[in-house]
């Protein structure tokens, strides 16, 4: 192996461990690069060389307290001689953490919620005697912060005014946004437009009247739309659109009871004739008979059958035209309750379809995922930006819904969406594959980078204690990576994750697979 080999994985080493390309971190992975490889550097061996010129005792110290870098030996031997003056090493110890106590303080008051939040944890730490791991573990945390802080939203405001990104209260204050005023006619114009649209809004689509509460809130928008910038207002255009769902529910209601009465009458009416015709049949059969028996010698009175059979069109003629009258008045009815139940059930459709998250998790549902993947996918073709696919899934899911109760793997399966939402960066997307399956897209990464993330999840859902109903459990999960480049199409990189995690299943749980 070549140093420019073992320069290359140095890096790639930095960039899979989050960490900063500063001289020291550098320094540290080429030399773990050096001895992974069984290259003897000098630069790497300044350590051990020095260390032999000091007295046991301090070769003693220097392995307990594991020093292997040139910077850390320095920083060895500077507390050492320090501490020769316990009292000026005290006083510089307390005055330091006080320094860094205040600049924590500074931080919490900064506008951003995750280092003001870290600050305080910090804060809190400092008060209560940590312990050497323990410093270094937040030393890490703030190294993680800054290595992955971006302040690429503030660019969203370059439409707005001037974007500083090093003086945050020198850009709001180049902001060009303008308050409504009322002498704005734009503004007024603009408003006047959107409060129509929203009265429009409050007109039940089914329902034929309007109460009056509507009617109130639509005529107080129409005659001042300004009162839209008015907070108050939000919750009497809520009440407003209950009503008129109320109102189209109530619509709805009376529509199928009067179906239901048609339907009675229609009933007993097909009853009534079905008896009428079977009374007329047997008079037509009597008469039948009369007429065959007729003979030029008879006396048959042929008046009085002519009138018989007249009374039998009569009721079959009367019971049809009642009939047809009933149909002909609910006819217009039920058509038009007909054609407002396909318009519900078309906007029932097209909400389904503009619903972008799955119920659970919050996580985008599948249909969402799939567009976010071909955009990823065309910016993959256009500008070979690489990206990976991880697919994870929880071990043994089925045991804890069986040895508990469903909700526990429903309470289980949030919790492990927060550890993923915690871990993704913000160009990453997360979203539900199916069951206990979840998919997630790294941006510009590969492999190893894919890895490192896949790596950081599966610690945290391995040391994480889940508790339903006081009851402590674990659990762990497995993964499945797959780098694009490495793969002909977007769906074949899917499915050789997919394949991957169930390789990862079968070699064991807990487990991560990919092409090597």
């Amino acid at each position: 192996m070549t140093i420019q080999t073992i320069i290359n994985n140095a890096i790639k080493r930095l960039k899979a461990e989050g960490r900063l390309l500063t001289p020291d971190f550098y320094a540290e992975a080429f030399c773990k690069e050096a001895e992974l490889a069984k290259m003897s550097v000098e630069d790497c061996n300044h350590v051990e060389k020095f260390k032999k010129m000091l007295s046991k005792d301090f070769q003693k110290d220097l392995k307990n307290y594991r020093i292997k870098t040139m910077s850390e030996f320095v920083r060895f031997l500077i507390s050492t001689l320090n501490r020769t003056n316990p009292t000026q090493c005290s006083d510089t110890l307390k005055a330091q953490t006080i320094l860094c106590k205040r600049a924590l303080q500074v931080i919490t008051v900064l506008h951003n919620k995750e280092a003001a939040e870290l600050a305080k944890n910090s804060i809190d730490l400092l008060e209560n005697t940590p312990t050497l791991e323990q410093l270094d573990n937040f030393r890490q945390r703030w190294v993680n912060f800054l290595t992955t802080y971006n302040d690429t939203f503030l660019q969203k405001l370059k439409s707005f005014g001037d974007v500083d990104s090093s003086d945050l209260q020198k850009t709001i204050e180049s902001l060009q946004v303008f308050k409504l005023t009322e002498g704005s006619e734009n503004e007024t114009r603009n408003l006047q437009r959107i409060s129509k649209l929203l009265v429009a809004s409050f007109v039940p689509s089914i329902a034929s009247s309007v109460d009056d509460t509507i009617a109130n809130i639509s005529e107080k928008i129409t005659k001042n739309p300004a009162i839209l910038d008015d907070d108050n207002i939000e919750k009497e255009i809520k009440s407003a659109i209950s009503l008129r769902i109320a109102l189209d529910k109530g619509s709805v209601k009376e529509m199928v009871e009067s179906i239901d009465g048609v339907l009675d009458k229609l009933s007993f009416r097909l009853i009534d004739m079905i008896e009428s015709s079977d009374n007329s049949n047997a008079e037509i059969r009597a008469i039948k008979k009369e007429l065959e028996s007729y003979t030029e010698e008879s006396t048959v009175n042929f008046k009085g059958t002519h009138k018989k059979l007249f009374t039998i069109a009569v009721a079959l003629e009367e019971n049809t035209e009642l009939l047809s009258r009933d149909l002909k008045n609910h006819n217009e009815d039920v058509e038009a309750l007909s054609r407002k139940i396909k318009e519900l059930e078309c906007e029932l459709e097209e909400v389904k379809k503009e619903s972008k998250e799955e119920f659970l998790t919050k996580f985008y549902n599948k249909r969402a995922f799939d567009k976010f993947l071909d955009l990823k996918e065309a910016e993959y073709q256009r500008y070979n930006r690489n990206y990976v696919i991880a697919v994870f899934a929880l071990d043994h899911l089925k045991n804890i819904n069986n040895t508990f109760e469903h909700e526990a793997g429903e309470a289980v399966l949030t919790a492990f969406a927060k550890i993923l939402k915690k871990e993704a960066r913000n160009v990453d997307i997360v979203g539900r594959f199916c069951g206990e399956e979840f998919l997630t897209l790294l941006s510009d990464t590969d492999t190893q980078g894919g890895v490192a993330f896949a790596t950081k999840v599966l610690k945290r859902v391995e040391k994480a204690r889940f508790m339903y109903k006081k009851q402590h459990f674990s659990i762990t999960s497995s993964a499945g990576v797959s780098e694009r480049a490495k793969y002909a199409s977007l769906q074949a990189t899917i499915n050789s994750a997919d394949e991957y995690l169930y390789i990862a299943k079968k070699n064991g749980y807990n487990k991560i697979e990919y092409k090597k």
